[in-house]
C-alpha cells in the first residue's frame, strides 16, 4: 500500500508541476500579446468616425439617414468632402437627402463630391466649378466617337469650316470635360451611347467661341486619355496641305529677243542739185 501510495503521489506532483509550468508558458504567452497590442496601440494613429453607405448607390439613388453609417477613418488621411457630423449630411433630417452623382460600393465613404447638396436634384450644375459654364455640341456617330464619350471625359474640340477661300481643320478647345451626354450626367456609365447632343463645360469665352465655331462650321471631337496631361498643338490643315501638293514657283518667262537687223551699205552720190543714197554690197 505505501508503495502504491508512493507511487500515486509522486504522479500528482508531476501532474502538478506540469499543470504550473503550462500555466506559466500560458500566461507568459498572454502577457506577450498584451505587451504588443499596448505597443501596437500607443503606434496607431488616431481615427475619426466619418459617414459611409451601407449598401452599394448607383447614380441618382437618394440617401437617407437609414442608408448611412458611421465607420473610422485615419485622421491623416481623411478624403476631401467627407463628413462627420450628421448635421453636416441631412441639416432638415429626412427632408433633405441626398442624391448620387457617381456610384458608391458598400462601406464606402460618402463625398461631397458624389452627392448632391440637401434637398438638390442630380441635374449638371451641381457638375459645374466656380465661374464655369454648361455648352452644349450637337454630334453624330462620327463626331462623336462612335458613342464611346461619357460625362467625366475630355476632349479636344476640331472646327472644319472655309477661311480664305479654303476649307480648313483647327484645332479650337483642348482637354475640355464633359459633364453630359444627351440628358445623362451618370459618370458611371460604360456602355456605348450614340448621343446628339454632348455639354461640356467651359469658361464663359469659350462659350462665346464654341458658339461662333458652330454657326460657321462643323466641329468634331477627339477623345483625351485619361492620363494625358499633354497640350495638343495642330497647325491648320487645308486639302493642299493634306495631299502634300506644293505650288509651282512662278517662272518669269524670258523678255523677247529682237531680231538683228541686216547690215546695210549705202553710197552717197550727188545728181545736180539732188542727193542719192544707193545701196552697195557692204565690205566686211
Amino acid at each position: 500500500m505505501r508503495v502504491v501510495f508512493a507511487m500515486v503521489l509522486l504522479v500528482g506532483v508531476g501532474l502538478a508541476g506540469f499543470a504550473v509550468y503550462m500555466a506559466q508558458g500560458f500566461i507568459q504567452q498572454m502577457t506577450a500579446e498584451r505587451d504588443m497590442l499596448l505597443a501596437a496601440r500607443a503606434q496607431a494613429k488616431p481615427t475619426v468616425e466619418i459617414y459611409a453607405v451601407t449598401e452599394a448607390k448607383d447614380y441618382g439613388e437618394m440617401i437617407t439617414p437609414e442608408h448611412v453609417t458611421r465607420i473610422l477613418w485615419q485622421e491623416d488621411s481623411l478624403p476631401e468632402g467627407y463628413f462627420s457630423e450628421p448635421m453636416d449630411l441631412f441639416p432638415k433630417g429626412k427632408e433633405q437627402e441626398r442624391i448620387v452623382l457617381r456610384r458608391m460600393e458598400a462601406f464606402e465613404p460618402i463625398l461631397a463630391m458624389k452627392v448632391t447638396g440637401p434637398g438638390e436634384d442630380a441635374g449638371i450644375t451641381n457638375r459645374l466649378g466656380k465661374g464655369m459654364r454648361a455648352f452644349a455640341i450637337s454630334v453624330d456617330v462620327a463626331s462623336g466617337v462612335s458613342g464611346f464619350l461619357r460625362p467625366s471625359d475630355r476632349v479636344d474640340v476640331y472646327w472644319t469650316g472655309r477661311a480664305r477661300e479654303n476649307e480648313i481643320t483647327k484645332l479650337i478647345e483642348t482637354s475640355i470635360k464633359i459633364i453630359a451626354v444627351d440628358q445623362v450626367s451618370d459618370s458611371g456609365r460604360s456602355a456605348p451611347m450614340v448621343a446628339r447632343t454632348v455639354t461640356v463645360e467651359v469658361s464663359p469665352q469659350q462659350v462665346a467661341a464654341l458658339a461662333q465655331a458652330a454657326t460657321t462650321g462643323r466641329l468634331s471631337l477627339s477623345l483625351v486619355g485619361a492620363e494625358d496631361d499633354s497640350i495638343a498643338s495642330v497647325e491648320d490643315v487645308d486639302q493642299r496641305l493634306l495631299l502634300g501638293l506644293v505650288d509651282d514657283p512662278v517662272v518669269e518667262a524670258p523678255a523677247p529677243v529682237a531680231a538683228a537687223e541686216p547690215k546695210r551699205c549705202t553710197m552717197k552720190m550727188r545728181r545736180g542739185g539732188e542727193v542719192i543714197y544707193q545701196e552697195i554690197p557692204c565690205s566686211d
